[in-house]
């Protein structure tokens, strides 16, 4: 099954690579001049962008060239910095998947403590507390949770640093005090979709046949609950889950911009602020893997949850 779908997402890879890589097309007029700023720019420059993105070659020998080196982990250099894309990826790689796993670290949590509660009984008080939260908390933009976060814990309490990253090889406490902030403004709504599709699932599934024999048999909560119940209403928030990778991603090119984490969003921010063409379609490229990833261990999971997924 796991060979079936990394042999689907091959031709998946190449479109969204074909599409990454055409975005140099998408800029108006002559490509190199307008990345070099314009009518205003010198020859010099223009011929030296021009010769760095092959911009002399037809669309589909500079595709090949380019695909050739990004299989390699080579996107060539920063118009801007003149340093390897692929050396300025790396640093800034590890603080991006930290903030990540921080995020679904509260993100997982929280939605199973949230929807058990409230798929475990339907329109109590609980569950209706739990709903008007989470649909609350959906309506919120990170970028606007963020700065809420700052101006209470940072500004008016100072109990944490408004913005900045600590590595968490130098100071793992440092490091938890920097990301707490913006983990937290990306996994709210991350929280509040989960945990209402787990409540819907559970609350579903606990009204089905196998679960009320489950219970005459005098099986207890956990075992019902955990090891029945719970595994099959998990397969509709797998998918959720593996969907907020994309939502995630997307969100920390503005949340890394505003606590000032040098991650990978904020490099795509600034290589779009300075028209840094092969940072963006690296960027860009790195994202959409990430997103493929994500589908892959969804499907994964689903054959782990049901198990008629593996056979067929």
């Amino acid at each position: 099954m796991i060979v079936k779908r990394l042999l689907t997402s091959i031709p998946l890879l190449f479109v969204m690579s074909v599409l990454v890589f055409s975005m140099i097309a998408l800029v108006p007029g002559d490509a190199a001049t307008t990345i070099a700023g314009g009518g205003n720019a010198s020859p010099q420059v223009v011929q030296q962008i021009r010769e760095e993105l092959n911009l002399d070659e037809p669309f589909f020998v500079q595709y090949a060239t380019w695909l050739k080196s990004a299989v390699q982990f080579d996107f060539g250099e920063s118009l801007y910095s003149q340093r390897p894309v692929a050396d300025e990826l790396l640093e800034r790689l590890p603080v991006t998947l930290s903030l990540a796993l921080a995020v679904f670290a509260i993100v997982i949590p929280l939605a199973l403590v949230l929807g058990i509660v409230g798929g475990l009984r339907p329109g109590g008080l609980g569950d209706r507390g739990m709903m008007f939260g989470t649909s609350v908390v959906v309506s919120m933009p990170p970028f606007w949770i963020g700065m809420v976060l700052i101006s209470v814990f940072s500004v008016s309490l100072g109990w944490l640093p408004p913005y900045g990253y600590t590595a968490f090889a130098d100071d793992p406490a440092g490091w938890a005090r920097s990301i707490i902030l913006p983990a937290v403004a990306l996994a709210a709504a991350g929280v509040a979709m989960l945990s209402r599709q787990l409540r819907a699932g559970l609350a579903d599934t606990m009204q089905s046949a196998y679960v009320r024999t489950a219970w005459a048999k005098g099986g207890d909560t956990r075992r019902v609950v955990v090891g029945h119940a719970l595994k099959n209403s998990a397969i509709p928030a797998a998918t959720v889950l593996g969907l907020m990778v994309g939502s995630i991603l997307g969100s920390t090119v503005i949340v890394e911009q505003i606590f000032n984490i040098p991650g990978i969003g904020s490099y795509m921010i600034a290589a779009v602020s300075s028209k840094d063409v092969p940072v963006i379609q690296a960027t860009a490229l790195l994202f959409v893997v990430a997103h493929i990833i994500a589908n892959l261990m969804v499907d994964i999971s689903y054959g782990y949850l049901n198990p008629k997924v593996r056979a067929a």
